[in-house]
Formats: C-alpha cells, sequence, structure tokens
C-alpha cells in the first residue's frame, strides 16, 4: 500500500513541524500541509495544528511507492515521460489506492520528483513528470501559458467525414437531474470557452467506427470526451457520456466487466490516447511520441476473446 503508517520515537520536546523537517527531510511547506491533514497521530489522535509539540512515541502516515516496473518512454535530465496505461490513476485517489502512476515515478526518481498534468484514469498514452522542484515550476508554467500542444488518438462510432473544429463552453457542475450525486462535464452556454480541433484519420465501415486525431487548444476536463459526445461521434467504450443511468451506476460502482463494456460501448476501455506532446524547455524544442501501436490495442480491446485479460496487461 504506498500510505503506511510507521511508529516514531521523539526524545527531545520540538514542535512536530520541525521534527518532520529535520529528521524526516520534508520541507517546511510539506511538513505543514502533512500535519493539518492530520497525518501526525499522538495516542491514537490526529495533530492538526502546525504549531504543536510532540515528544515520546508518534505514529506518522506517509506516501511510500511501490513498482510495477513501467519504464518511462522518454527520459532527460529535468524530466521523464510515461506512457500511462488505461486503468491506472495518475494520483492516488484514496490512502486505500494500491497503486497510481505517482508511485512509479517517485520510486523512480525519488520524492522531489512530480506530475505535470493530468489525464483520465480511462486515457491512456503521455504523461509529462518533472524530476525536481525547479523543472516541476517550469513545466507547470508552460502548461498555463498553453505552450504546451498535444494530440489524442480516438477511435469514435461512426464516420467522421471531414476536419472538424468544435469550440463548445463545458460546465463543470452537479448533475441534480441524476439519482446518484456526481460531478459532470457538459456543453453549456456558462460553461469555459473549449476548442477542441478533430481530424479523421481512417474509418472502418465494418465497424462504422473512425480513427480521429484531437488537438485539444484548451485544457478543460473530459474536453475531447464531451465534445465529441456533442458532435454525435461517443468515443468507443466511452463509460459516462451517453450512457444509461444503470450503467453509469454499475462502471461507478465497479460493477461492470471487460465483457459488459464491449457489450455495451463497442471496447473493454474508453478508446482515448495521449500520443503526442511538443513544447520548448530550456531552450530545447521537444516533440515526443507514443510508442504504443494504438490500432492494435483499439482492436483488441473490442474483441470479445480477450475479455479476461487484464486492462494494465493491454
Amino acid at each position: 500500500m504506498p500510505f503506511v503508517k510507521n511508529k516514531y520515537i521523539v526524545k527531545t520536546k520540538q514542535r512536530a513541524v520541525f521534527y518532520l523537517m529535520n529528521e524526516l527531510g520534508y520541507s517546511q511547506r510539506e511538513s505543514q500541509r502533512f500535519i493539518s491533514k492530520g497525518r501526525i497521530l499522538v495516542n491514537g489522535e490526529k495533530m492538526i495544528k502546525t504549531a504543536g509539540e510532540i515528544e515520546g512515541e508518534i505514529e506518522f502516515i506517509h506516501f511510500e511507492p511501490i513498482t510495477r516496473g513501467l519504464k518511462p518512454t522518454y527520459e532527460s535530465e529535468e524530466f521523464v515521460v510515461f506512457d500511462k496505461p488505461s486503468g491506472v490513476l495518475v494520483h492516488p485517489q484514496t490512502k486505500r489506492t494500491p497503486y497510481s502512476l505517482i508511485d512509479e515515478l517517485k520510486f523512480q526518481y525519488g520524492r522531489d520528483a512530480n506530475i505535470a498534468h493530468r489525464i483520465d484514469q480511462e486515457t491512456s498514452g503521455l504523461v509529462l513528470c518533472a524530476k525536481n522542484k525547479t523543472s516541476e515550476r517550469e513545466i507547470k508554467m508552460m502548461f498555463q501559458e498553453r505552450d504546451m500542444k498535444k494530440k489524442y488518438f480516438a477511435m469514435v462510432h461512426g464516420e467522421m467525414k471531414e476536419e472538424l473544429v468544435v469550440e463548445a463552453p463545458l460546465l463543470r457542475s452537479q448533475d441534480q437531474s441524476s439519482a446518484m450525486v456526481r460531478m459532470i462535464v457538459k456543453v453549456h452556454e456558462d460553461g469555459k470557452a473549449s476548442k477542441t480541433s478533430f481530424k479523421p484519420l481512417n474509418y472502418f465501415p465494418d465497424k462504422d467506427m473512425t480513427l480521429v486525431e484531437c488537438s485539444p487548444h484548451t485544457g478543460r476536463q473530459h474536453q475531447i470526451r464531451v465534445h465529441l459526445f456533442h458532435v454525435k461521434h461517443t468515443i468507443v467504450g466511452e463509460p459516462i457520456y451517453g450512457q444509461t443511468e444503470d450503467m453509469l451506476v454499475k462502471f461507478l460502482d465497479k460493477e461492470l466487466s471487460p465483457l459488459d463494456r464491449i457489450n455495451n460501448g463497442g471496447a473493454s476501455r474508453l478508446l482515448l490516447h495521449a500520443c503526442e506532446l511538443e513544447f520548448e524547455l530550456y531552450s530545447t524544442v521537444y516533440n515526443i511520441k507514443s510508442k504504443t501501436d494504438f490500432l492494435k490495442l483499439c482492436f483488441k480491446s473490442m474483441d470479445v476473446n480477450n475479455f479476461s485479460i487484464r486492462i494494465f496487461d493491454i
């Protein structure tokens, strides 16, 4: 488990924040954040005052990364790029999340390494990660200034005959009409400006599906997925947009098998893949492409004979 609880003996009475900094090597900001989140336990009770003092036996809940052997697809002195499998979270959702990409990054490159942006758990493909705090600031600033160009592959239902540019504002809000409490993203006039370009690459008439190249110009949550649903070219394997309430509940409750998903949405996973990153960092222009054979992955995910395999292994 990534989050573990260890016991420590504090011989001299001192402020907890100084103990985390001086004895365990965390920064002041990290130490204060850990304390405010209740990561230090004294006699089984959470300490939440950052000025609190400790002495004797304490317990500290901290992140201890594990590895599943996922190797980066590209590495430089300042950053690495992983080709994330579908089904793997970028960050843990809870302390009980068994594995996420941040595990792999910190296991291989240390505590100061951090992920610079996110892609959905269902989406596979390239994720840019900083090796240190300095490069993390530079990379995140690059994203804020929109100096990063990203491309995705998507397999969509129906024939997309020509290039499309979708400029539809996206609103993230609580779904009041749903039988369950959840946040959704939808096209709405009160939403934030959002723009995506779509280019059809190949149509497969036997499956009535089109391989599409997607270029987001903004970075809204679920942007590509919602824009494609909006123009009636839902991504194959989409578990949320366009689904019935019953199927959505089963997906969120993790009650859908890969075969269920194939029968319902056409594939055992969402067929969306981050395939290319282009950016300039420290006066060098990088163009990094995924090494994953996305088309092969698509057809394998549609094959009912493969429904018993784990998504992580595809």
